[in-house]
């Protein structure tokens, strides 16, 4: 109880990206990663606070770098849509092995493996603190995965969207290739855009900005982070509106 009442945001919509579950693979899912990552939304559960997730499929298709390589971009896109509903019941089956109640709702009809998403439905989920793992992405083509977090995040009302990177948050410039690059705490939406500073795609910032949605950038491996961030602690970048 005494957790619950430190909590800044009660429900929170989390952004993976699929290279995120490769962990030290070259290619597929890292069992270690998802563990991991169940632990810590299990924490957060406990804790009172309601979690949706988005996840990505880069880790086994992503469909523009199919579409570069000759494949039909719709067709391409399909195929990256499926490789989220992969992630999407691997994580569902990490959280479950660590005690945590999780549905995937995906946004293509797939019901023989994962529930259809319905956003009543999906809200419903939350309430009874179950994790809902977002599937599919938006379910259109040429769409992104971070498009759909910014999406779902406004459809179920969350408090903020939480975008998970392997840096400390959003810089000038890529850190792992620039060490000058400079580190920024606070942005806002329309410094994002203008600068192309590569947070997320344009259209799922212009979503965040026109709802009013707080974007919060971290680096996943930092043990704790999202649930400092829950708690109100200033970790990573904060991006919104004003």
């Amino acid at each position: 109880m005494a957790t619950q009442q430190k909590l800044k945001y009660r429900r929170m919509l989390v952004k993976l990206s699929g290279e995120a579950l490769m962990g030290d693979c070259d290619y597929g899912i890292d069992p270690k990663v998802t563990k991991r990552i169940a632990q810590e939304i299990s924490a957060l559960i406990e804790a009172g606070v309601e979690i949706g997730m988005v996840i990505g499929g880069g880790n086994i298709f992503r469909g523009a770098g199919l579409a570069a390589n000759g494949v039909d971009r719709v067709t391409a896109d399909h195929m990256g849509m499926l490789a989220t509903v992969i992630n999407a019941l691997s994580l569902q089956d990490a959280l479950e092995q660590h005690g945590a109640k999780a549905r995937v709702m995906s946004a293509i009809k797939i019901n023989q493996i994962c529930e259809d998403y319905i956003r009543r439905r999906a809200i419903r989920h939350l309430e009874k603190k179950r994790v809902v793992i977002f599937a599919a992405g938006t379910g259109n083509p040429f769409f992104t995965t971070d498009s759909a977090a910014s999406l779902r995040g406004v459809e179920i009302g969350a408090d903020i969207v939480l975008k998970a990177t392997k840096v400390d948050g959003v810089y000038s410039a890529d850190p792992m290739r620039d060490p000058t690059a400079t580190f920024y705490s606070r942005l806002n939406y329309n410094d994002v855009l203008q600068r192309n500073l590569q947070v997320m795609d344009a259209t799922a910032i212009v979503m965040c900005r026109d709802h009013n949605m707080p974007l919060r950038v971290f680096n996943m491996n930092k043990a704790g982070a999202m649930m400092r961030i829950a708690q109100g602690e200033d970790e990573g970048t904060l991006v919104e509106c004003g």
